[in-house]
């Protein structure tokens, strides 16, 4: 075995970065071993927007996973890999329509709701109307998920085991809490947050819970 495949994953992530946060949950699940190297999204303009970052990720947004001597970025993509690579602890029912119907609640969310809350969108919509914005499109797109849900869930988005769809649903609740959104007509939504709120890898993988996560937050 090469050393770039006993090597242990490094994953660049921001404490409170909704994409970082879904791989990180993956990892914790699949039960990867896995070290943090912090990219501050604000410190000096933005750690990722230097030469040595763009290198990493020509992006320059969070996160990107360092395994098996490859180097990935953006969050599906990378959860996709983990689970074609470790299939043990699935993340993807066996089910082909309910494999779709993760999918389906991971597009929404990934594609639907978080990139136009963001923060490199949220600076171009300026701090007068950012809160506006980021609770219209968060809105939304919950109205879509709740939806979904509704014919999808059992204990988690879709059944009764936890998958890709969860992943991405816990982190974009916490951005809807951030930006003050309404969450009372999204009753199935909020059932499952609650659900996975004391998951252990849900739990380790919380901003509160990360290296860099500033110590003055409440929850600290």
């Amino acid at each position: 075995m090469t050393l770039s495949a006993i090597a242990k994953p490094i994953l660049y992530s921001y404490w409170r970065s909704s994409c970082s946060w879904r791989v990180r949950i993956a990892l914790n699940l699949k039960e990867i071993p896995y070290d943090i190297k912090p990219i501050s999204l604000i410190k000096s303009g933005g750690e990722q927007h230097c030469n040595e970052y763009r290198e990493v990720n020509p992006m320059e947004q969070v996160p990107a996973l360092q395994i098996d001597g490859h180097t990935l970025i953006e969050s599906l993509a990378i959860m996709h890999y983990l689970e074609e690579t470790r299939p043990q602890r699935p993340l993807l029912p066996q089910d082909v329509h309910k494999r779709a119907k993760v999918r389906e609640i991971c597009e929404i969310i990934c594609s639907g709701i978080q990139p136009l809350q963001n923060l490199i969108v949220l600076i171009h919509v300026g701090e007068e109307k950012k809160k506006e914005w980021a609770q219209h499109w968060i809105t939304r797109g919950f109205r879509a998920v709740e939806k979904v849900l509704s014919t999808s869930a059992g204990k988690y988005c879709v059944g009764d085991e936890i998958t890709m769809a969860d992943c991405c649903l816990v982190p974009q609740v916490f951005n809807a809490r951030r930006f003050h959104v309404d969450l009372r007509p999204y009753p199935i939504i909020l059932r499952i947050d609650r659900e996975l709120e004391s998951n252990p890898a849900f739990r380790a993988a919380h901003p509160s819970n990360q290296p860099d996560c500033p110590p003055e937050l409440p929850n600290k």
